[in-house]
């Protein structure tokens, strides 16, 4: 009975976390462009795969996750074309889609040492939000790396004092900036509507 029940239970988180992702990528969808080369506002599509974190766990977050970041890079694979070198296309895959959305499995993990569960959900759905925004940060500068339109960009939203700065350090300074622009809009409604949810509605956030 007990092996029976341990299946049930095993395949009823299997189709919750397909729901989830495939919640998750419909609202990846719904989106407010902001940014010339990529980066845009969703409509939280980051929250399903937060929740399968808190309901089961780490493992199962970070497998949903993981799923998630496939279907992503799937869909934006056409941006590898943009990649100029072998090296760069890994670190597209690795850094924009499969390390920055299976961080968001994490989740779970950095809520359960809060002993209030609410500091606990707003605390980790913000810190994967910026491992996410890490992730987009290094690949601006590793991937993306170009200071032609670096300095272009940052002089026309009017930073002041970058024609004195190094390559390297402008460039970095872009991708900061740039990545920061829809990244940490969106980590704040990310986070906005966990504790707003869990606050209306705490059981979704636990295991049934």
């Amino acid at each position: 009975m007990t092996n029976t029940s341990n299946h049930y239970s095993r395949t009823r988180t299997m189709v919750e976390g397909a729901l989830m992702i495939a919640l998750s990528t419909v609202l990846s969808m719904i989106q407010i462009p902001l940014m010339p080369h990529g980066g845009s506002i969703t409509l939280v599509s980051m929250l399903p795969i937060l929740m399968m974190s808190y309901r089961h766990g780490v493992s199962w977050g970070l497998l949903t996750a993981f799923l998630n970041s496939m279907i992503q890079f799937v869909l934006g694979i056409d941006n590898l074309a943009y990649c100029q070198t072998l090296g760069a296309q890994l670190g597209c895959v690795l850094l924009d889609y499969l390390l920055a959305f299976t961080a968001l499995g994490l989740a779970g993990a950095i809520a359960k040492p809060f002993s209030n569960r609410t500091a606990g959900i707003g605390v980790s759905a913000f810190a994967v939000c910026l491992l996410r925004y890490l992730c987009s940060f290094l690949s601006g500068y590793i991937v993306w790396k170009d200071y032609d339109y670096a300095f272009s960009w940052m002089s026309e939203v009017g930073f002041s004092g970058i024609a004195s700065m190094g390559e390297n350090a402008l460039c970095w300074l872009y991708s900061a900036v740039y990545n920061a622009t829809y990244m940490i809009p969106e980590a704040i409604i990310t986070t906005a509507a966990a504790v707003i949810l869990y606050k209306a509605a705490p059981k979704l956030f636990e295991k049934d």
